[in-house]
């Protein structure tokens, strides 16, 4: 036991409860992909970020219609080639009817006319499968900021696509 007169008289300051400093929500993720390999891929990537859930991961399109609409998710990460209904047509879908959702769609076709439709339905970003491993978490940050993002191979010479 330490003598009174050596106990420090300072106080030490009681923490204190700031309204505001709540932690951001977690950003809600639906994984649309019917490649299992794949699917563990993306869902290992985007797990390794603390800020993003997948509330939900589906193997073919109209699956992921109904589930797009059941849990409304922040970001959808959509393949374009998918059994049942092809990736753009569940993205037409998903569009009416869940409006909020952010859509990434990768794929392994870099077609332009391909990549052209997909963002001329308000997806925000493309990218291809051979280039997720630097690609994925840098288009899920462009795309969740609402700003476009494609992979570096889809874009030519002078900048367009």
């Amino acid at each position: 036991m330490v003598p009174k007169s050596r106990r420090s008289t300072r106080s030490v300051p009681k923490a204190h409860h700031i309204e505001n400093d709540q932690k951001a929500p977690l950003v809600r993720v639906l994984v649309v992909e019917d490649y299992e390999p794949f699917r563990r891929f993306v869902r290992s990537s985007l797990g390794k970020r603390p800020d993003l859930e997948i509330v939900g991961e589906v193997s073919d399109g109209l699956e992921a219609v109904q589930k797009a609409t059941e849990l409304q998710p922040d970001l959808i990460v959509l393949d374009v080639g998918l059994p049942s209904l092809n990736g753009i047509e569940t993205a037409r879908r998903i569009r009416i009817l869940s409006p909020n959702s952010k859509i990434l769609f990768e794929s392994q076709d870099s077609a332009p006319e391909l990549v052209q439709q997909a963002l001329s339905l308000g997806a925000l970003g493309y990218v291809l499968k051979a280039h997720a491993a630097t690609d994925l978490l840098a288009a899920v940050d462009a795309v969740l900021r609402s700003e476009q993002f494609v992979s570096r191979p889809l874009i030519d010479r002078d900048g367009q696509r």
